[in-house]
């Protein structure tokens, strides 16, 4: 039997579910709830959910309860083996979901994963869009983040209602694919932030202000998104996490994963991979991925 699509997505008739409100999840529904969706949210620790509730968003104790009180369900979590637990599992989304109802995985994870759940949620009368988004904490909280989308077109097309409040979608093809968007932008970004990285290491090293190198080099060729949004925060050795340094390891590792397929032969990306392991090996896994300058300092004997 053909899956049934869901009505037409409004603020007055549809009902969003939310699982994952950490440094990016709060700042992307408080727009969701701004655009006047009706919101519940599911989070392991309910406190956390205080700042949302004084928004209007309700809470549900399980992700099945909150499914079953969803007509779409956003989540954005930690790695694969969360939304596997969450989409997945016994008590998951998808055991309460309704037919024609719709799962959107945020989180940075595997494209395999992303096409497992979407077989699984037509299986069950369901939709699933993998839909990883670019931009850190300051693209959540302007509402500007790059979401790259992945699953059936006309799905992707009807979510574009509630997910432009978040920023602007992408859609990049079938199930799987904008995981594969996200893995590559990665790649991109990890290589970008070795190359500041060093580029103002060696600006310091050669006795240069490295504000001042900064604001030398941002319009020229070495000029990019990364440089504005980390550039200074390199130079001040403000390490606060927009993105967890653990994180973009996790996804240059399945970068890597994803080339051992005979996908392509990543060097840089391995390179990339270990100077962010190294943050996480000197205990700054939980700092901003900006720091992986701290890396390269070390590596010059600077502190």
């Amino acid at each position: 039997m053909e899956t049934p699509h869901p009505k037409l997505i409004t603020p007055s008739t549809t009902r969003i579910g939310w699982i994952g409100i950490g440094i990016m999840g709060s700042a992307m529904v408080s727009h969701i709830l701004a655009a006047g969706y009706s919101v519940t949210v599911y989070a392991r620790d309910l406190k956390k959910s205080k700042a949302l509730q004084s928004k209007g968003a309700r809470t549900a104790t399980t992700p099945r309860e909150l499914a079953e009180m969803s007509d779409v369900v956003f989540t954005i979590v930690g790695n694969a083996n969360d939304v596997r637990s969450l989409l997945l599992g016994p008590d998951g989304v998808l055991s309460g979901l309704k037919p024609g109802g719709v799962t959107v995985d945020m989180t940075s994870s595997q494209p395999a994963l992303a096409r497992e759940v979407h077989a699984e949620a037509r299986r069950r009368g369901c939709w699933a869009v993998d839909a990883p988004v670019s931009g850190g904490d300051a693209g959540a909280r302007e509402g500007t983040l790059a979401i790259f989308a992945g699953g059936d077109s006309e799905m992707v097309e009807l979510l574009c209602p509630v997910m432009k409040n978040m920023g602007t979608v992408k859609y990049m093809g079938g199930a799987g694919s904008g995981q594969s968007c996200k893995i590559g932008n990665q790649i991109c970004a990890g290589s970008n932030l070795v190359g500041l990285a060093e580029g103002m290491v060696f600006a310091e090293k050669a006795g240069l202000d490295a504000k001042k190198w900064l604001d030398a080099v941002r319009d020229g060729a070495a000029g990019s998104a990364v440089m504005r949004l980390f550039g200074e925060m390199m130079a001040e050795r403000d390490y606060r996490a927009t993105g967890f340094a653990e994180y973009i390891v996790k996804d240059l590792g399945m970068a890597a994963e994803e080339g051992g397929g005979d996908v392509a032969a990543l060097p840089g990306t391995a390179l990339s991979k270990q100077l962010f392991s190294g943050m996480v090996a000197n205990g700054d896994g939980k700092l901003g991925i900006q720091g992986v300058v701290s890396v390269i300092r070390r590596l010059n004997g600077m502190s």
